[in-house]
């Protein structure tokens, strides 16, 4: 996909060097250890070096504690857990969240080759599951709440593989350590949905022609027409 959003005002933040540790030990059999601060010029040249001090030593406790909770924050809910997370999986690639929307209208993009107009379209009931990078989408058969066996339907939309992983083209992806579970799915929905569609990454992922079915909906407030919805092989404990 490529981004709908320009996004080069936030490539990043740049870091200059400020100070550098040094660290000494001596080659006795009872090792003793000094460390020696060195602050940095303009140029990022070592300079006024001097033992640590217990302020410096502080500054440092607090950055590495500072990071530490934000690592621990990732995928925590900032209240009660929303209704529509069905699973998290804190160590799966590094977290991992389960998810699910209702049917809804949103804003799509396609690229000018599809010749498909940019607009709101109702879009089916999905299924979403997203680690820090990847990114698998499902088609629901209706709004209720999934289960285990809930029968799951390809996600009928373009940039999706077969086994229902999504092709993010160039879309920069930046999921923060800190972020909640209401954050990332906020982030995931966004990346989706605000980027462009643009080619079929396999066919018959439809029961209808896919170009067909979103010129048909872009611009009008049809509902998502379910039996253009192709089941697959997949139940929702299959993601478990």
């Amino acid at each position: 996909m490529n981004n709908a959003t320009d996004i080069t005002a936030n490539f990043g933040t740049l870091y200059f060097p400020k100070s550098a540790l040094v660290f000494y030990e001596t080659n006795s059999t009872e090792k003793e250890t000094y460390v020696e601060h060195f602050d940095m010029d303009k140029d990022g040249n070592p300079i006024n070096a001097h033992p640590l001090t217990v302020k410096e030593a502080n500054v440092l406790a607090k950055c590495l504690q500072t990071d530490e909770e934000k690592n621990t924050a990732f995928l925590k809910s900032k209240g009660i857990l929303p209704t529509n997370v069905l699973h998290i999986n804190p160590n799966l690639d590094k977290g991992t969240v389960l998810w699910y929307t209702k049917a809804q209208q949103r804003q799509l993009y396609f690229v000018d080759g599809l010749d498909i107009p940019n607009g709101m379209a109702q879009v089916p009931a999905m299924l979403w599951l997203a680690s820090k990078s990847s990114l698998t989408v499902f088609a629901l058969a209706n709004d209720r709440r999934p289960t285990e066996k809930t029968p799951l339907h390809y996600a009928p939309f373009f940039n999706i593989y077969e086994k229902g992983n999504v092709c993010m083209g160039t879309v920069s992806i930046d999921i923060k350590n800190s972020a909640s579970v209401e954050e990332f799915i906020q982030a995931w929905e966004h990346y989706f949905f605000n980027s462009y569609f643009s080619h079929s990454l396999c066919e018959n992922l439809t029961k209808k022609n896919i170009v067909t079915l979103w010129k048909d909906l872009v611009h009008t407030n049809k509902p998502f027409p379910k039996e253009a919805l192709k089941k697959n092989s997949k139940t929702l404990k299959n993601l478990l």
